[in-house]
């Protein structure tokens, strides 16, 4: 590393340097050409073949059409079977509230009806109660009415008892023997 020079830079004769004086005299850099057209006017050029190629010689776009027709036709399917659906469900759904304001009427219709018949059987109990209550009292009445008709009969039937015993002891001290035949005789001589 004895020489430390800087490096020699070899010109050649095919090499152009083009220097134009571009902002404030610093120099530009020249876009290399061919045929008179830059890199992206050929890259531009390039791909305008290709699709050219692409659509019309290899038939490509009859291909893209036809997927796409049929994704087309597919999602046309599916709209119809979904509008399909919604019509079955908005039908489902109505029928269902028709269902609903139906069971609410018969609900109604059960609670007044339950109602009803619980306020006659309410009315029938105190009817029923009222009855049971008399015919008690009827059955009190009438079995007092049997012990007093009873005690009555008791009654009586010891005054008979008592007479009849005072009536025995009152003819066995005032009748004798003969009291009874001269009564004897008196009875049969009327008949």
């Amino acid at each position: 590393m004895a020489n430390s020079a800087a490096p020699e830079v070899f010109a050649t004769e095919s090499a152009e340097i083009l220097v134009e004086d571009g902002h404030g005299g610093a120099p530009t850099h020249a876009e290399p050409e061919l045929l008179g057209l830059v890199p992206f006017q050929w890259v531009s050029i390039a791909m305008l073949v290709l699709l050219l190629f692409a659509f019309f010689g290899a038939k490509v776009h009859k291909t893209i059409g036809g997927g796409l027709d049929n994704k087309i036709a597919a999602i046309k399917q599916q709209l119809d079977e979904a509008k399909q659906l919604r019509a079955e469900a908005e039908a489902l759904r109505d029928e269902y509230a028709v269902k609903i304001a139906g069971a609410e009427k018969d609900a109604e219709a059960m609670l007044a009806n339950a109602q009803h018949e619980a306020d006659a059987i309410v009315d029938k109990a105190e009817a029923d109660s009222k009855a049971m209550v008399e015919r008690r009292k009827r059955m009190a009445e009438d079995k007092i009415a049997s012990a007093e008709r009873d005690a009555v009969e008791d009654v009586r039937n010891r005054a008979v008892t008592a007479a009849t015993a005072a009536s025995r002891k009152l003819i066995a001290e005032k009748h004798d023997a003969e009291a009874d035949r001269a009564l004897a005789d008196e009875v049969i001589a009327e008949i």
